[in-house]
């Protein structure tokens, strides 16, 4: 089972790009406070680049140039205020913020594949709490849990320029989450817990159906205390970067007799991916209404 081919996020690339863009532009701006305020707006959306992301320009450029003028708050002239029964600021520059979100919300909806996780197979419980999962199943007198934080799982991405012709959207990068996660084989009659800290490396990430290398890797292991949040760091932490290789492969052939394989990992990224999905609606979500009000 090789990862599938992930979802293409629209959005979040452009949201940074704007960003950078638009507060680069902000910071020329401080140097040129003589020039009108509308050829201050014009530079910034030349620095949007495109309609959809005009209205951001306008927030920024509504936050920079109050920035130029005397105060915080720009004492000297009221920004444009929309009333509110929170009582909370609101400003033009906060309704165009609130419009590219609700666009956002709706494009990241559309691409969604399912709003029910996917399952992983072999008989895994799942446990979530936010943006942790914890897997967990019992074989032949052990318990073996896997957990996992879905918190920066997404490898950061070299954006390489459009091609004449190419949509942008096209050559935005796929979003697929690899989080780093723990494995603990705990025996039911014994008081400690071996533990394997195991992370994907970027270059085994989507390997083809006919590379049979393994797409994890063990990168520390450790005897830690059963039924404990917090592991000792006192405990001897085994490191695989000057490891034998034939003890390396014994480990790994020891996760793999407890389901911990290739096929694992794989419905693994599948599950980061569309929980790191959901979490990311969820924030747009949040962070929409609280624009708003």
């Amino acid at each position: 089972g090789s990862c599938p081919r992930p979802r293409v996020r629209r959005g979040r690339a452009a949201m940074l790009k704007v960003f950078t863009r638009v507060l680069c532009s902000a910071s020329r701006l401080g140097s040129r406070a003589a020039l009108p305020p509308q050829q201050q707006l014009l530079l910034l959306r030349q620095a949007g680049g495109n309609p959809g992301v005009r209205g951001l320009a306008r927030s920024m450029w509504l936050l920079c140039s109050s920035g130029l003028r005397r105060g915080p708050l720009n004492p000297g002239r009221p920004l444009d205020s929309v009333t509110c029964g929170c009582g909370a600021l609101h400003t033009e520059g906060d309704q165009a913020f609130a419009e590219f979100l609700g666009d956002e919300i709706k494009e990241e909806k559309k691409i969604q594949k399912s709003t029910s996780l996917p399952k992983v197979s072999g008989g895994w419980e799942i446990r979530l709490n936010g943006t942790e999962a914890k897997l967990e199943r019992k074989v032949e007198g052990e318990r073996i849990t896997v957990s996992f934080n879905i918190n920066n799982s997404i490898p950061p991405t070299m954006e390489e320029a459009p091609q004449e012709g190419q949509k942008d959207a096209e050559n935005e990068p796929e979003v697929i989450s690899t989080p780093n996660f723990v494995v603990e084989v705990t025996k039911l009659s014994n008081k400690q817990s071996l533990v394997f800290d195991c992370h994907y490396p970027e270059d085994e990430v989507g390997h083809g159906e006919e590379d049979e290398s393994d797409i994890f890797a063990i990168r520390e292991v450790s005897f830690q205390p059963t039924g404990e949040d917090d592991w000792k760091e006192t405990s001897y932490t085994l490191n695989t970067d000057s490891l034998d290789w034939a003890l390396y492969d014994h480990l790994m052939d020891y996760l793999t007799d407890r389901g911990i394989d290739n096929t694992f990992a794989d419905e693994l990224v599948e599950l980061s991916t569309a929980l790191e999905h959901q979490e990311y609606i969820k924030f747009l979500e949040n962070l929409n209404g609280f624009i708003k009000c």
